[in-house]
């Protein structure tokens, strides 16, 4: 590889390709320990997590107790065919989880009565936000109120106060189930359902008033209760939200869960985030695809409705797959067995002398008592968290792993000594019989096929099989970094004491996972040169939105009220625009010069034109070109030095870390995509973690959260991010894997992986450069950890598009790297640090045969409307089928080079028709007889 690209060592190869400016000088000393072996980073999780009390948590406020199927814990969660996939944009072979994922949205549209729902959301309160903002776009009324149910969950309002302070809306909180009246303009209503008390109330007269005044009802619903509960639907309501966690997903201290948002009819176009679809593939057969592309923040930029880039996917898969399990009648029986629970207990209770606060409840009661804090005390020595609510008031929550000896010990916490048997009541006897859920739901035959384990089984596995996946070879996709996710890593993630910890237990009972956060903070600050970390975000986008929001905070504090412009050059990832007008801020597009590069000139002038007003400029280091950018340190002074502050934006952290530092070349504050530099999976589009890291003088305006064990950046509520997710530290179920990932590679081994990184990407680069124009390359030619082969020129000798060469290649047994992104017809290849010297080559034999079919179109050897290319991907229902006539041979079409003869890979479906599938929008599973 080295003799390839011309250099003696990979030491050398790096230390050219990176500027020397910002090379990063040698550290005396590390806080990041030697490499550790994988028996010994597993012992030191172990030792963690023994350092997590057990407790049964009866919490409540959003999070549950779940008993994950075993079927799907071992065939899902962790199953590399489902962990390790990538966002469905090639639907030919995402075809799997597309399925999955239209099961979600049917789910999620049948339990809350609303026509189109989404493939999740990154959680219930982020999710809420999402709606109010979806309220204010598609409202007539001209009013900036929005209406909060004072019985919300307070992460939720902790997180709508934050979005809604940085665009201008002002909340008006309301006491909405005792009656109190609306005010006279308003654009929405958010109404908490059942409450975050427990209370089961009838929304529909505030929903209907919500409505004549010209604003919409955003109703955020938990999914079980559903199953008894009337449908928001029903109610009225315009939009429903909330997570899809007690549905088999474990707590995880938080997460990841799929949040959800479900719309009525003819709002399905404002919906944020990903929408699955059923087109048609070219041989009229039904195939999913993700749906309304136009959304996407890459091509709307400032103008896209939302910054989420992405979907919480593995874990919309377990939810789904919980509920084909279970189908409607076990379901409505785990909640009929939860709602008897909640009235047994409040029933002892009340015997006891107690005064239970609500009488129409679903699964949560709150009680009255002289002394919170001494109940919450006695129960948690019996091993159980419940919610001290107020001074006087407790709050129980039960789940479907509540026992009767759980109930009887709750009440003996509360000084009631009484066996609590189960109920035989019928169940929400104390709700409203008008509230009772009488429509049916989950009626397609999806929801009712797979009763045993054999089939459960059987279902996932053909699932899997037309996907793929990085355990079948190589996603090569520039920007996105989909390389090893270890199994060591992994092991981890499904330890009860990591898995089963509710986000909110008392700070003594989760010193293992805040030892572990602090481990990790520690160490992420140490590689990017920055002071402090917050790992509350659980996206990258959420991640762009908590620095920017800090970045505002600290404008705000030193009075610069009028610093609101962010620069942001035009080849920047496509969320930054739209987190900067989330954040509040006005986008200034800089260009880019023919080399790739930032254009100094257009900087210089942008800065002038808005001297007083700028805020910050984002800029993507390496660039989103590939490039190392020469100037990077000139262009952050250039900044500071006009009053604005410098976002580096951490996607490609993995072509930098260990040999330079985003502080160091002049960052304030940047994000960190630990589901590509650090290890954790994409798990077919989801989860994410996207840590936010600043400097000191940022880092009181980092994320806060009401409910966290321990204040930190105790400003940020005030000032700037505020509360940016529903759990205080985001999805910290999965940080273990970032844990494990940085323990066992050690500060050297962080080095190694971005130089093989970068060896890999220039080895590609050398070998196909004389095949396909790189398009961007730095000094000497090099580029980073990821090159852009420019097809453009192929098109105009041959006729060969970007996407004929992306569906050819899965022919050939290669998911496409990604297409037209940043420039159009190009496509940007990134192979990892994980990839042997066997893989690239069978990449850049594929690359190499497919320009050879391309000029075998433009010599006349096949016709433009019928090759391999426009044809491609061929399934194994085409070339048997006896009516085959192409100009090519079956056997080219199948087995364009000889190794596939053994490891084919076939696609379920052929090229796909996005464009009907728009034109006929279909969100939801489709009949059986569409398959026919």
């Amino acid at each position: 590889m080295l003799d390839a690209v011309g250099y003696d060592t990979v030491d050398a190869l790096v230390h050219a390709a990176v500027p020397a400016s910002i090379h990063a000088a040698p550290r005396a000393t590390s806080a990041i320990p030697a490499a550790a072996t994988e028996a010994e980073a597993l012992a030191e999780l172990r030792a963690l997590a023994s350092q997590n009390r057990p407790a049964t948590p009866m919490i409540g406020l959003g999070y549950y107790d779940t008993l994950t199927p075993s079927v799907i814990a071992r065939n899902v969660l962790e199953n590399p065919s489902w962990y390790t996939a990538y966002t469905p944009y090639q639907p030919e072979i995402s075809q799997g989880r597309l399925e999955a994922l239209i099961n979600f949205q049917t789910m999620v549209s049948d339990l809350t009565g609303l026509s189109t729902a989404n493939a999740s959301m990154l959680d219930e309160s982020t999710a809420v936000a999402e709606g109010m903002l979806l309220a204010r776009r598609a409202s007539k009324a001209g009013a900036s109120v929005f209406v909060v149910d004072a019985d919300a969950f307070p992460q939720t309002k902790a997180v709508l106060r934050a979005r809604a302070a940085a665009v201008g809306i002002e909340l008006v909180e309301l006491a909405l189930a005792d009656g109190a009246a609306l005010p006279e303009a308003l654009f929405g209503v958010f109404v908490q359902y059942p409450g975050a008390s427990g209370r089961v109330w009838d929304p529909t007269s505030v929903i209907a008033a919500t409505q004549e005044a010209g604003g919409l009802a955003v109703v955020a619903a938990d999914l079980l209760a559903l199953t008894l509960l009337r449908s928001p639907g029903s109610l009225g309501a315009d939009v429903a939200v909330g997570t899809t966690q007690r549905f088999g997903v474990p707590m995880g201290f938080g997460g990841p869960h799929a949040g959800y948002m479900a719309v009525r009819l003819g709002l399905e176009r404002q919906l944020p985030g990903r929408l699955v679809g059923v087109s048609q593939d070219a041989a009229g057969h039904p195939a999913y695809r993700l749906a309304l592309q136009t959304r996407e923040q890459h091509i709307r930029r400032e103008k896209a409705t939302s910054n989420i880039c992405t979907a919480q996917v593995l874990l919309a898969v377990m939810a789904a797959m919980y509920a084909v399990y279970h189908g409607p009648d076990g379901l409505r029986a785990i909640a009929s067995d939860v709602a008897r629970k909640a009235s047994a207990l409040a029933a002892a209770l009340r015997a006891g002398g107690l005064a239970v606060q609500h009488d129409s409840f679903f699964d949560t009661i709150r009680v009255t008592v002289p002394d919170a804090g001494a109940v919450v005390d006695r129960a948690r020595e019996r091993g159980y968290q419940l919610h001290r609510a107020d001074e006087g008031t407790v709050g129980v929550s039960v789940d479907e792993t509540t026992t009767a000896e759980d109930l009887a010990a709750v009440a003996a916490a509360f000084g009631v000594a009484a066996s609590v048997p189960f109920a035989d009541a019928v169940p929400l006897d104390g709700v409203d019989a008008l509230l009772h859920r009488e429509d049916e739901y989950l009626t397609h035959p999806v929801f009712h096929t797979h009763r045993s384990e054999t089939s459960m089984m059987r279902y996932l596995k053909q699932l899997a099989d037309r996907d793929y996946a990085l355990d079948r070879g190589m996603i090569p996709l520039g920007s996105c970094t989909m390389k090893l996710n270890a199994a060591t890593e992994m092991a981890a993630i499904s330890w009860p004491e990591f898995a089963r910890v509710h986000p909110f237990a008392p700070e003594a009972d989760v010193h293992g996972y805040l030892a572990m956060i602090d481990q990790l903070e520690t160490w992420l600050a140490e590689v990017t040169g920055y002071d402090s970390v917050s790992l509350q975000p659980n996206a990258g986008s959420q991640g762009e939105l908590a620095g920017l929001l800090a970045i505002r905070g600290y404008h705000r504090a030193n009075g610069d009220e009028a610093r609101t412009v962010c620069l942001i050059p035009s080849s920047a990832h496509g969320t930054n625009a739209a987190s900067a007008v989330l954040a509040g801020m006005r986008v200034v597009v800089v260009a880019c010069d023919e080399a790739g590069n930032v254009d100094l000139v257009d900087l210089r002038a942008k800065i002038a034109a808005h001297a007083d007003a700028l805020a910050a400029l984002m800029i993507t280091y390496p660039s989103t070109h590939g490039v190392y950018e020469q100037d990077v340190v000139q262009i952050a002074q250039a900044v500071h030095d006009a009053g604005g502050q410098v976002y580096v934006d951490g996607a490609n952290l993995n072509a930098l870390l260990g040999f330079a530092r985003f502080g160091d070349l002049g960052g304030d504050v940047s994000h960190l995509n630990l589901h590509k530099t650090f290890a954790i999976p994409h798990g077919g589009g989801g989860p994410g973690v996207g840590p936010v890291a600043a400097k000191a003088h940022l880092a009181p305006y980092l994320p806060s959260h009401p409910l966290a064990q321990r204040a930190e950046h105790a400003d940020g509520v005030v000032f700037g991010g505020g509360t940016v997710s529903a759990a205080p530290y985001g999805s910290a179920g999965i940080l273990p894997i970032s844990w494990a990932y940085v323990r066992m590679m050690g500060a050297d081994g962080l080095r190694d992986a971005t130089a093989a990184a970068v060896l890999s990407a220039n080895y590609l680069a050398a070998r196909l450069r004389e095949h396909f124009p790189v398009l961007y390359t730095g000094a000497g030619g090099l580029v980073a950890h990821e090159c852009i082969l420019d097809l453009r020129p192929l098109r105009e000798e041959t006729g060969v598009t970007v996407d004929d060469v992306a569906k050819r290649l899965i022919d050939y047994g290669f998911h496409a790297p990604t297409m037209s992104f940043p420039v159009a017809g190009t496509l940007m290849v990134e192979p990892t640090e994980s990839e042997d010297l066997d893989e690239l080559d069978r990449f850049v034999e594929a690359m190499v045969a497919i320009r050879a079919e391309a000029h075998a179109v433009a010599s006349g050897a096949w016709p433009a409307d019928d090759n391999p290319l426009v044809n491609a991907p061929h399934t194994a229902a085409s070339v048997v089928d006896d009516g085959w006539d192409h100009a090519y041979p079956r056997e080219l079409a199948v087995y364009p080079v000889p190794a596939l003869v053994r490891t084919k890979y076939w696609p379920p479906v052929r090229r796909i028709d996005q464009a009907w599938g728009d034109r006929n929008l279909v969100c939801a599973c489709p009949p059986i007889e569409a398959f026919a």
